[in-house]
């Protein structure tokens, strides 16, 4: 019966699985990563990330709160060095994030005695699950509606858009339309002026023999 067991004490007395946890966390925070059983791994998630939390800029704004934060952290990890990496690169690297620094990923079970084993690591010090993402700003708005409000909100700004684009379609196509009729209209124009000028052209070579019959017989009647 597990009744009221808060903490797992991994076969251990209290004095060995503080030890055991501050040398782990240690080695978490020099390496950014270890592999270790299941168990130890939660039980250590439990342990650090209290730790990283007092670690952050937020937390230490005055000189009082990083000296508190700064023991706090040595009582815990006993290494002087681990303390100064902490409060150093890793809570630079985790600034921007509200919680959740470590992440457990199993790897099966060991050999020898046949325990499960697993990775833990800090998040953020992953390249491979950090790849494809973008940094997100911190958002804590939070709204009454419910998801129906937000959906019918969503449906209109939708059709609203919708709208708009059949409208600029419309008008291009009309004023398509009308550029097309205007350039049909100039053609025609052009086609028929050609015409008009030719039938000139042509009237004065008609006159031309009637014009020396007059005259030849102007001349007979002088003569």
């Amino acid at each position: 019966m597990r009744h009221g067991k808060k903490v797992n004490h991994l076969g251990r007395k209290s004095a060995h699985r503080k030890a055991m946890l501050a040398n782990m966390a240690c080695s978490l925070i020099e390496h950014k990563r270890i592999n270790t059983t299941v168990a130890k791994a939660k039980a250590l998630k439990q342990f650090i990330e209290p730790l990283i939390t007092k670690s952050k800029a937020e937390n230490n704004k005055t000189s009082e709160k990083g000296t508190h934060n700064r023991r706090i952290a040595f009582k815990s990890l006993r290494d002087k060095y681990a303390v100064t990496e902490l409060f150093g690169s890793v809570s630079d690297k985790v600034g921007t994030r509200p919680g959740g620094y470590t992440r457990i990923i199993k790897l099966g079970n060991r050999l020898g005695d046949n325990a499960d084993m697993a990775m833990i690591e800090l998040v953020d010090y992953n390249e491979i699950y950090n790849a494809g993402k973008t940094a997100k700003k911190k958002t804590t708005r939070r709204s009454r509606r419910g998801k129906k409000a937000d959906e019918t909100v969503v449906e209109k700004a939708t059709e609203n858009v919708v709208e708009e684009a059949v409208e600029e379609v419309t008008e291009e196509s009309n004023e398509t339309e009308a550029v097309e009729t205007e350039e049909t209209s100039q053609e025609i124009e052009e086609v028929k002026e050609p015409r008009a000028t030719e039938e000139e052209v042509s009237e004065p070579e008609t006159t031309k023999p009637e014009d020396s019959e007059s005259e030849e017989k102007k001349n007979d009647s002088e003569a």
